[in-house]
């Protein structure tokens, strides 16, 4: 066990399983108290559960991000468990499967309200207990979408997801650099971070348990593109995330950094 966020408490939405697990879990081993939340309450409590048996601390709360009552009363529940909030990952999110200019109004809004409006109604729940504690943390979770385009012959080969995600993921962008700017006079620092090709059960299809590890569904496309070879885990994006959450990198804010393999620097 060490100590890089001893003393912290911090929230964590998605916590279920994924990217938000590992952070979890990685969080709880650094000496963080760590408030799990997600939709899914059977498969968050066995996360909790399972951070405890291994010595750690760990509650889970159920939420729903795209809701704001039940992001209201979640952040409270956190905070009333250990009486103060440190830290906060906006890791909860999800894209579609249609492209523009067929996708459907209801899945815009739909992606559109969990990957930003979500993590704007958390941010806005949490940040009145950073003020109290005297300063935190805030990472948000973006992606490669924010940062970067498609040709026609890439989309023909390999697909794309929603213009719903893209627009998404880049609104959350902007709020991060926003909401550093905001934070600065209560030393609140808030980054960001944009995966690439990490395979975590909803980018796989959910094979990622398979025998072979799963495969991400772009896989091909970034097997073109990666300087890294891939894939990446969720660890590897939980390591960035505990790095932007601790003492270490107190002089950082306001900054997108890319867990890709090098995609963004190849092209």
């Amino acid at each position: 066990m060490g100590d890089r966020l001893k003393g912290k408490v911090a929230i964590i939405t998605g916590g279920n399983s994924g990217i938000g697990e590992s952070t979890g879990r990685l969080f709880a081993e650094e000496g963080a108290r760590v408030v799990l939340m997600a939709r899914r309450e059977e498969q968050g409590q066995t996360v909790a559960n399972s951070i405890c048996d291994s010595g750690g601390e760990a509650v889970f709360v159920g939420c729903d991000v795209g809701d704001n009552e039940s992001v209201n009363s979640a952040v409270q529940k956190a905070a009333d468990e250990w009486g103060r909030v440190d830290l906060l990952f906006n890791n909860a999110g999800g894209g579609a499967g249609s492209s523009f200019p067929n996708e459907p109004i209801e899945e815009w809004q739909r992606v559109i309200h969990t990957n930003l409006t979500g993590t704007f109604y958390m941010s806005q729940a949490v940040w009145p207990h950073l003020i109290e504690a005297g300063g935190g943390a805030v990472v948000n979770m973006s992606s490669l979408a924010a940062q970067r385009g498609f040709s026609p012959a890439i989309k023909k080969e390999f697909g794309t997801t929603s213009s719903s995600y893209y627009a998404a993921k880049a609104g959350v962008d902007a709020l991060t650099r926003y909401m550093a700017g905001v934070g600065g006079e209560d030393n609140i620092r808030v980054n960001c971070v944009r995966p690439g090709q990490i395979l975590t059960p909803g980018a796989t299809g959910g094979t990622s348990n398979d025998p072979d590890g799963g495969h991400h569904v772009f896989e091909k496309m970034f097997e073109y593109f990666q300087i890294v070879k891939g894939p990446g885990y969720p660890v590897d994006v939980a390591n960035l995330v505990l790095f932007l959450s601790s003492d270490e990198s107190r002089f950082i804010s306001g900054e997108m950094i890319n867990v890709d393999g090098g995609v963004a620097a190849k092209i």
